[in-house]
């Protein structure tokens, strides 16, 4: 008989509350803020098709993977991957795969947070009727003064680490659970609301265009790295948050079909964002490669310009707030179990140890905007380095192995148990995928990045 572990964190109260945790661990900044710019940094159609092949063949793969893992195991990331290991008779090294997601989460949360400020700060701005009625030029002004500010963006930063660390240190259903249960229903209708207002503009069909009809000659090897990364980034995998997150899901819930409801909700976040964010662009005339702040300079004056555009504009940026808040209380959660489990301090302390750290890393980003825009790291600021570091390399890597070790390192059993469908014909498709597409796929894209391969 199977023994039945148990997190000593809690659990999830039920498979709805996972779904709305994971989900919300997924739909976030990445969907809102970084997929449209991305998209508009990749010549669009086509990047998006590639990034739907990459979640449909890599993500959700590894997404039952991690999480199935993680319930196994019922541990943070790390014990997860030493406990797993030696079931497995495998060399207990392999908890440096929990250790690599763990920082990967750390790294991520710290230049987060400095985006997810920025958003709150939006919010007080679209209060005041910074917005109203005013065009590009005053939109792109007020933006770059915001962003050459670094005690604005030390204000805005600190406020909303203490925001995360508040649900944080209140526990799986007392504080995560309860900070996700309201919070995606409502960007999703707050979305359709915004696609609404997107197609009554003159350039809707045209950012329809752009978004939907591929153009592969504006794909090579690093549109197809970002589009990957971007699917383990906006998918929270490869960064320890599924597996701490699957470590409080209850026994009996299906992995697979809440994996796949997980994903399909945040696939469909980004191109609702982006169906409408991109006819905003082309009706202003903006270039959708504008990068990181492309939300921030294009929304802003379709708010000025509606109608309740003050109304709608904050409930906006509150509702992205949430998104980000849902996010990064993942991006920390397995830092914050493995500081209880290890070194045996109350949540309370590991969250403030955790939230501290990650907020001093912070400052680099928020320098990176102003008084450090001039020193690079490898041609890149403090920003961009942590972006790509995460995103196209520690995110990737992370599922590599994640695919590898569900695939050939565990038992079988073990993986046929939480998937409680041995004899299905879902669970030979899984292993398949898990086993040979996902790790070949992720594999080939790096020979192409070093150079061994060209796209």
């Amino acid at each position: 008989m199977t023994e039945i572990k148990k997190s000593i964190h809690g659990e999830w109260s039920s498979r709805f509350a996972f779904i709305l945790a994971a989900t919300g661990s997924a739909v976030g900044l990445g969907n809102i803020w970084k997929f449209p710019y991305i998209t508009g940094e990749n010549g669009g159609g086509a990047f998006v098709l590639v990034y739907l092949l990459c979640v449909a063949l890599i993500g959700i793969p590894i997404m039952i993977a991690e999480t199935l893992m993680g319930r196994r195991g019922r541990q943070s990331p790390i014990n997860t991957m030493q406990s797993l290991a030696r079931d497995a008779g495998a060399d207990e090294s392999w908890h440096y795969l929990g250790w690599i997601g763990v920082i990967t989460g750390f790294l991520i949360l710290s230049y987060y947070s400095v985006i997810a400020g920025w958003a709150m700060s939006y919010v007080f701005k679209s209060l005041s009727g910074s917005f109203s009625g005013e065009g590009v030029d005053h939109i792109a002004k007020l933006f770059d003064a915001f962003i050459a500010s670094p005690m604005q963006l030390i204000f805005w930063h600190s406020l909303f680490m203490m925001a995360t660390m508040d649900v944080v240190v209140r526990g799986v259903q007392g504080g995560l659970e309860k900070a996700v249960r309201f919070l995606m229903p409502s960007l999703f209708a707050l979305l359709l609301v915004m696609v609404g207002y997107a197609m009554s503009t003159d350039a809707y069909q045209q950012g329809l265009d752009f978004m939907f009809n591929p153009d592969f000659s504006k794909i090579d090897g690093h549109s197809i790295l970002t589009a990957m990364g971007h699917a383990f980034f906006t998918l929270s995998l490869g960064m320890g948050a599924i597996m701490v997150y699957g470590s409080y899901l209850p026994k009996h819930v299906s992995i697979a079909k809440t994996s796949f409801i997980v994903a399909g909700a945040d696939t469909a976040v980004a191109l609702l964002a982006g169906i409408a964010i991109f006819p905003i662009v082309f009706a202003n005339n903006l270039e959708p490669s504008s990068g990181p702040g492309l939300i921030f300079q294009t929304l802003p004056i379709a708010f000025g310009q509606m109608t309740g555009g003050l109304i709608f504009g904050t409930l906006f940026f509150i509702l992205l707030v949430f998104a980000a808040l849902s996010s990064s209380i993942s991006l920390i959660e397995p830092a914050v179990a493995w500081l209880v489990e290890n070194h045996n301090v109350s949540r309370n302390k590991a969250c403030t140890w955790a939230g501290l750290a990650t907020w001093l890393l912070g400052l680099g980003t928020v320098f990176s905007f102003n008084l450090w825009s001039d020193f690079k790291l490898f041609d890149r600021t403090v920003f961009d380095l942590l972006d790509y570091l995460t995103a196209n390399l520690l995110l990737p890597i992370g599922g590599f192995f994640v695919a590898v070790f569900a695939g050939w390192i565990m038992l079988r059993r073990h993986s046929e148990e939480e998937l409680e469908m041995q004899y299905d014909a879902g669970y030979w498709l899984w292993r398949f995928l898990v086993r040979y597409v996902s790790p070949a796929a992720v594999f080939l894209v790096f020979l192409n990045v070093v150079g061994v391969l060209s796209v």
